[in-house]
């Protein structure tokens, strides 16, 4: 597919702002597609290292009954808690990097396309050959965050902690508008794709 080394990119843009569907139409030209959030909520399920740290730092009241992490609830928590947040991320994110180093390292000569919510706010440019934000208009980004059923406040908290979209643009190595139909944006990605790869 790509010359002799991998090709990795990282792909970016504020919530609501269509990173999944982007991904989904790269994936579709035959990238790889790792998902950091993914990666995250499978460390919270499944990896008892981390669920025991989360136990020992948050207590009982950020479990079911059945001893299942409840996202929602740690989210409210850290959200709202700086340093929290900030033990949550080292938790998490040295075990998510620890990851995409597995996943590099079985392809040859492949193409990853990496979904990275935060990627220039903690600095992860150098993972990347090329990095790419998805934009849309702020009435269409804060429609779709309705229609997930993300809640106004707690959608506000997180994108407080984002760069303004704007900014993610001008750092971006390429940029997407999903401003329009599904189809006019696997258009840009298949035009995108096209030119990464050749």
């Amino acid at each position: 597919m790509v010359g002799r080394a991998n090709l990795i990119v990282g792909l970016t843009g504020g919530m609501g702002c269509g990173k999944s569907t982007a991904a989904a139409f790269f994936a579709a030209r035959g990238f790889i597609r790792v998902d950091a959030d993914a990666l995250a909520h499978d460390l919270l399920s499944n990896n008892a290292e981390v669920v025991e740290a989360i136990r020992d730092r948050f207590g009982e009241q950020v479990f079911t009954a059945d001893g299942t992490v409840r996202r929602d609830r740690l989210g409210e928590i850290v959200f709202g808690d700086a340093a929290a947040l900030a033990w949550l991320e080292e938790l998490l994110h040295t075990r998510i990097y620890a990851r995409w180093r597995e996943t590099f390292a079985m392809g040859e000569r492949q193409a990853f396309i990496v979904e990275v919510p935060l990627l220039f706010e903690k600095g992860l440019e150098n993972w990347f050959d090329f990095t790419v934000c998805v934009t849309t208009e702020s009435v269409l980004q804060s429609r779709r965050l309705e229609q997930k059923g993300i809640p106004l406040e707690l959608a506000q908290q997180r994108l407080a902690k984002q760069l303004p979209l704007a900014r993610k643009c001008e750092l971006a190595d390429h940029v997407l508008l999903n401003d329009g139909s599904p189809e006019f944006l696997r258009e840009q990605v298949n035009a995108l794709a096209d030119r990464l790869v050749n």
